[in-house]
């Protein structure tokens, strides 16, 4: 029986090491964004150029990606402004959590590509969530997956599996993930054709990729990448 999977998909490094970490396991792929009127809203662009470069290396791979899927949930914005949003500034809050966090979005997140995973009939839905290198965002967490899991497949009566192959690793290891999956091609194409920067700084090229460099995200990414080149 073909194995098919929904793969959220950012246009960052984590969910695109996680797209090609999907493309090497199941017969069949397809991709889902969102659009929240993030500042870093050229990911949504870059994500594009992603896939391109992606099906242009690994032929193989491209036999088995389908139609990408763009999602307004643009909404999710005017419920309150956070660190993600233009003009704010990025800083920690009282509760103890950067205001980076924006509230109840991976929730929402897997409960659109659930339902649209639904009508596509994937079983597998894969997000790039982690525990070991995160800003303490308690929707990425393997306890709120599960429990989310468990509610979705309540709800729809599925049998949805939640994959997040990055939980429990960090930034360097995920670095080396892609590089098991696909050698130096594809970290050629996670550095050059995937955005991880806050503030969607694509003026500055690093060895690491494009960002402000002094954000959180572009800190997290440069250091994990000196320590896999390490």
């Amino acid at each position: 029986m073909e194995q098919r999977a929904l793969v959220l998909f950012s246009g960052g490094q984590d969910s695109a090491t996680c797209l090609a970490w999907a493309l090497d396991r199941y017969d069949y792929v397809e991709t889902v964004g969102f659009d929240y009127k993030q500042r870093h809203g050229v990911e949504l662009e870059i994500r594009q150029e992603f896939v391109s470069a992606l099906r242009s290396n690994f032929p193989n791979w491209s036999e088995k990606l389908g139609r990408d899927t763009m999602v307004d949930i643009s909404g999710l914005a005017d419920l309150g402004e956070t660190g993600l949003t233009p003009g704010v500034e990025i800083r920690m809050q009282e509760n103890g959590l950067p205001n980076t966090f924006v509230p109840g979005r991976n929730l929402i997140f897997f409960t659109y590509a659930s339902a649209l995973a639904y009508r596509r009939e994937c079983k597998h839905i894969v997000g790039g969530m982690c525990e070991t290198d995160f800003s303490g965002y308690p929707d990425c967490r393997d306890d709120t997956l599960k429990a989310l899991q468990a509610t979705i497949n309540l709800g729809m009566e599925t049998r949805f599996v939640i994959e997040t192959p990055l939980m429990w690793i960090d930034k360097a290891a995920t670095w080396s993930m892609a590089n098991e999956l696909g050698g130096q091609t594809l970290i050629e194409l996670m550095t050059e054709h995937t955005h991880t920067c806050y503030t969607g700084d694509r003026t500055i090229r690093h060895d690491w990729g494009y960002g402000c460099g002094e954000c959180p995200a572009c800190d997290l990414r440069q250091k994990g990448f000196q320590s896999f080149k390490s």
